[in-house]
C-alpha cells in the first residue's frame, strides 16, 4: 500500500471553551505539510492547550495493524482503499451509529473529523479532542492535505 495517513488531535480543558482561549483553539490548523518520506508512513501531530495549541511531530514508517488500538481499520481491495473509524469508548458523547467506511481510489483523499469529551480520573474536570484523520491512497505530495479533500466525514458533535 502507498497509504499516508495523517492524525491531527487537539485538545483542550474548560479554560478554552470561550473568549480568546476559544479563538485561539478555533485557529489550530487540521492540517500540515508531511514530511518528505515515501509511502506507507503515518504523520501524528499533537496540539494541547497547555502548550498554546503548538504542534509537536511524530512520524511512523508503515501502517497500523487493523487490530491495533489505533481506531483506524484499513483494508485494500481491487486498488480501492477502506477506512473505517472506530472510536474510544470512553469518549462522550456515545455514537451509537456510526457512519460507513468510504473507499477510496488511488489518487483520492479523505478528512474524517470526530470530537469527544472525556471525564478525568482524578479531579473529574473533563477535557476536549477534536481528532482529525487526513489519509490518501497513493502517494502524496507535501502540500496535499493542506487542500480541499477529495471526500469528507464529520462525526463532530456538540460537546457540553
Amino acid at each position: 500500500m502507498e497509504t499516508v495517513v495523517q492524525w491531527v488531535r487537539t485538545s483542550w480543558t474548560k479554560q478554552s471553551r470561550g473568549g480568546l482561549a476559544a479563538s485561539r483553539r478555533n485557529k489550530a490548523p487540521t492540517a500540515f505539510p508531511l514530511p518528505p518520506m515515501a509511502p506507507p508512513f503515518v504523520h501524528n501531530v499533537v496540539l494541547h492547550e497547555a502548550d498554546d495549541f503548538q504542534p509537536r511531530f511524530g512520524t511512523l514508517r508503515g501502517l497500523p495493524d487493523s487490530g491495533s488500538d489505533t481506531g483506524l481499520l484499513l483494508h485494500e481491495a481491487d486498488g480501492l482503499l477502506r477506512v473505517q473509524l472506530t472510536v474510544t469508548p470512553f469518549g462522550m458523547p456515545r455514537r451509537w451509529r456510526r457512519p460507513p467506511a468510504v473507499r477510496l481510489a488511488r489518487g483520492e483523499w479523505l478528512r474524517w473529523q470526530v470530537n469527544h469529551r472525556f471525564a478525568g480520573t482524578c479531579s473529574g474536570d473533563w477535557t476536549y479532542r477534536l481528532d482529525t484523520l487526513n489519509i490518501a491512497n497513493g502517494p502524496a505530495p507535501t502540500d496535499l492535505f493542506l487542500g480541499t479533500p477529495t471526500r469528507r466525514v464529520d462525526e463532530r458533535a456538540a460537546l457540553r
